[in-house]
């Protein structure tokens, strides 16, 4: 009788962990599935983009110095402010932008890789060239006088015919991987030639203002040149700690003085890209490398980026001037400012990421339904922080 008390005690001391710890297992187990389809859930969210114009509500509303909109009509900014100052532009500025051709895989042709805009349909390969055109566009509508310059690989077969718009081959490596740092190289050799043809005497004063082909240019820069005489380059900052310089936007004048000291600052960063950042060549690169270089300078002090104001300061023997990207380079999605809404004075638009379907929407709102840019701008707002499809 004794033994079998012990050995149902042996037993139920064998037993009594599996019959407490075997609810908490099933419950881990069941916690960690439901948590990773909560992820893939979330994920599948965070990939789905839309195929149309979603709008959302305009941020900003209430604030005295932002864009307030009433469906898609602006409230209190008018188109007429863009156009006089356009048209009264003294200064000869040209746009520059690196412009990539890639062979177009078979795929591109199926009707499933097909994106619709609009009255278009576009294949992979066509959307670079449709959101070239547009940035075009915006650049003639709002600065009607200036030229647009697009820097490619003379292997490309890229043909542009439209007004006012040349093609400049530069040799160079135009791969996807390494096109940020090849747009460096590009812009330094672009500005090494008009160095050389202006002590030539074959150059009258022409400034330059390097852009990303995804912008859209909704006022006249030409202030930026009277405001700010004494700059050799400009650069436009966000309050970011990691990433506050953005590349998509670089004003240079186009003075020799200017030229040339442009060209070696740029010198600068393709050096500190090519030894410091070559692991984010494909993307972050030439931004990483843009503010290693002016954060090493002495005189300089971060701080001044968390503030939303143009500054100066001089960087290797340039003058650089810091303009603010919430109107030299707003982006719907991200940067600062954004959920603050659109200033009233913003001056470009940069469709970065997914937002590229955005642009063309965009201009085909502005040239179809005869509403004004400053409509169109709240078109901008109200759909800026949605995923689409390109």
């Amino acid at each position: 009788m004794g033994i079998q008390r012990r050995r149902s005690w042996r037993f139920i001391l064998l037993f009594f962990p599996l019959l407490v710890f075997l609810p908490l297992l099933f419950s881990v187990s069941e916690l960690h599935r439901n948590s990773k389809e909560l992820d893939q859930d979330l994920g599948s969210k965070r990939s789905n983009k839309f195929d149309h114009i979603v709008l959302g509500p305009a941020a900003g509303e209430g604030l005295s110095n932002r864009l307030q909109c009433s469906g898609l009509e602006a409230l209190n900014k008018t188109h007429l402010s863009h156009i006089s100052h356009a048209f009264n532009c003294s200064e000869i500025i040209s746009f520059v932008t690196v412009f990539a051709v890639y062979n177009s895989s078979q795929s591109d042709e199926k009707l499933s890789d097909l994106v619709t805009v609009g009255n278009n349909s576009y294949s992979k390969a066509a959307r670079s060239m449709a959101i070239l055109n547009t940035y075009i566009n915006f650049i003639q509508v709002s600065m009607p006088k200036s030229n647009v310059i697009v820097l490619s690989d003379p292997a490309s077969e890229l043909l542009i015919r439209r007004n006012n718009v040349s093609l400049l081959h530069i040799q160079g490596d135009y791969s996807r991987g390494m096109l940020m740092l090849q747009r460096i190289k590009s812009y330094i050799a672009f500005l090494e030639t008009r160095y050389e043809e202006h002590l030539q005497g074959k150059h009258h004063l022409n400034h330059y203002i390097f852009t990303d082909s995804d912008m859209a240019v909704v006022d006249g820069l030409c202030d930026m040149f009277h405001k700010y005489p004494d700059f050799h380059l400009a650069l436009t900052f966000r309050n970011n700690k990691d990433q506050p310089l953005n590349s998509g936007f670089i004003a240079v004048r186009g003075t020799p003085d200017g030229l040339q000291k442009a060209k070696i600052f740029l010198q600068e960063v393709l050096e500190a890209y090519s030894s410091k950042y070559m692991k984010a060549s494909r993307m972050l690169g030439d931004q990483l490398a843009l503010y290693w270089v002016i954060k090493s300078h002495p005189s300089f002090d971060v701080k001044r980026f968390s503030r939303p104001e143009a500054f100066m300061n001089e960087i290797h023997g340039a003058q650089v001037l810091f303009l603010p990207c919430a109107i030299y380079n707003w982006t719907p999605p991200e940067g600062a400012g954004q959920f603050h809404g659109m200033p009233l004075d913003v001056k470009v638009v940069h469709f970065k990421g997914s937002r590229k379907r955005l642009m063309l929407e965009s201009w085909n709102f502005f040239s179809s339904s005869g509403s004004d840019i400053s409509d169109m701008l709240c078109l901008i707002l109200k759909s800026g922080r949605t995923k689409y499809d390109f």
